[in-house]
């Protein structure tokens, strides 16, 4: 029963994701597999022994959610790509425009300053204008 990858004379046997794997080895036993009671790895060598099931018809390796960085047919990013599509091809719409309007908010700061200062240069001058009422007088 043990087919090769596409010709290239490799045997591929399958890595299961599940988010009860106790569950799952207890199910695959039930069906006659051999779980995590060392039975020999021929293809699956990297499984750990407990997470293990040897099948007449193949091999299969059980993966918590919690041990998906140690799977060895599935990369974490690969994983990403179909939990998170919009992650892996860049910020939402939204976060993009957030440089816009930082940008935006920014002009409208430089803008208050410098109307800010020309006021308090205005009123400056206007107080040089301003007639004096009393002289003053030195002492």
């Amino acid at each position: 029963m043990l087919r090769s990858l596409m010709g290239t004379g490799r045997y591929v046997m399958p890595e299961q994701i599940t988010k009860y794997p106790d569950v799952t080895l207890k199910v695959l036993k039930g069906s006659g597999a051999v779980c995590g009671e060392g039975a020999p790895q021929q293809i699956l060598t990297q499984c750990p022994a407990d997470r293990f099931c040897a099948l007449p018809a193949g091999e299969l390796c059980v993966y918590g959610i919690g041990d998906i960085p140690q799977m060895t047919q599935i990369s974490t990013a690969e994983l990403a790509q179909v939990v998170c599509p919009i992650a892996s091809q860049g910020p939402p719409v939204q976060a993009s425009l957030a440089g816009a309007d930082g940008m935006l908010a920014g002009a409208v700061f430089l803008l208050g300053l410098v109307l800010g200062l020309s006021s308090k240069g205005l009123s400056r001058c206007s107080a040089r204008l301003k007639p004096v009422s009393q002289p003053r007088s030195l002492p």
